[in-house]
């Protein structure tokens, strides 16, 4: 991991995680344990409405996480009901936690580089529908972190289990003084809390 990203991970404040928050997270540490006790493949989706801001933060941080941990066999994707484009204040949010974030093509959806580690693979980030070709066809996990695209997306095709983990939207400050204060916020709840869902799998 990258020295200011592992700086950012070990301030994570598990301790102020509440037991709802828990139970919500149980779902998914039970399905990744369950695959990992059997030594398969886990594979998380994240899925929102636009796949551009909540869905892409808890891709990278949950793929982040299994590598911490060192959880074998884990992919994260994520997806929307729609394609928009990765807002732009996400890469920045994740480029002052410790991510290397490199902008490989520009327009109107950008497809960004994202490392946590300099001897890993990226995390290719760009926006796309939950079942666009870049994501698993089937043997998945859902994770549904909207209310909107929970409640949209009655049945996702190819997934085995569909676990809604909601997160309030960060665009509800775009254009204040608090933008990037909410935006940081949001990002590290969701990596308190996808840590805290890989620190519970037992190799």
């Amino acid at each position: 991991m990258y020295a200011d990203l592992t700086k950012t991970i070990e301030s994570l404040p598990f301790e102020f995680l509440s037991e709802d928050r828990k139970q919500i997270l149980l779902p998914l540490i039970e399905y990744i344990q369950t695959r990992t006790s059997k030594q398969q493949e886990v594979r998380l989706n994240f899925i929102c409405t636009h796949n551009s801001r909540r869905s892409h933060l808890s891709q990278i941080w949950a793929q982040t996480a299994a590598a911490y941990y060192d959880i074998k066999n884990v992919t994260c994707y994520s997806g929307g009901t729609e394609a928009t484009a990765l807002f732009p204040m996400v890469a920045q949010t994740l480029g002052d936690s410790g991510f290397k974030i490199k902008t490989l093509s520009e327009g109107s959806n950008p497809v960004y580089s994202i490392k946590y580690s300099a001897n890993e693979l990226p995390i290719i980030g760009f926006s796309k529908t939950y079942d666009d070709d870049f994501n698993p066809e089937s043997g998945f996990a859902a994770i549904m972190t909207c209310s909107q695209a929970d409640g949209g997306c009655p049945f996702i095709a190819g997934a085995e289990k569909r676990i809604p983990i909601t997160f309030e939207d960060p665009k509800i400050s775009d254009g204040t003084p608090q933008q990037k204060e909410t935006y940081l916020e949001r990002s590290l709840q969701i990596g308190t809390e996808l840590f805290y869902v890989f620190s519970q799998i037992k190799k």
